[in-house]
């Protein structure tokens, strides 16, 4: 497992990061306080609060395609 903490705060930033991670097969959530969501599902990521960086945790060793995808999103 791998974790990476993200900034989504514009909409936009919320759309493209879906279509970045939604192109991997990979099983991921992201993680704001106690609530989890699946990190391809726009409606989930939006009932995270968004002020504040989101952890990404991607449930694979061997994702560095992945993480370089998402270094954009990185804080």
């Amino acid at each position: 497992m791998k974790e990476v903490t993200i900034r989504l705060s514009l909409a936009e930033n919320v759309k493209a990061f879906v279509n970045v991670v939604s192109r991997f097969d990979y099983e991921m959530d992201l993680q704001s306080g106690r609530h989890v969501v699946d990190a391809k599902s726009i409606l989930g990521i939006f009932s995270l609060d968004l002020s504040k960086p989101v952890k990404l945790i991607i449930h694979s060793e061997n994702c560095g395609d992945l993480l370089e995808a998402v270094k954009p999103f990185e804080v």
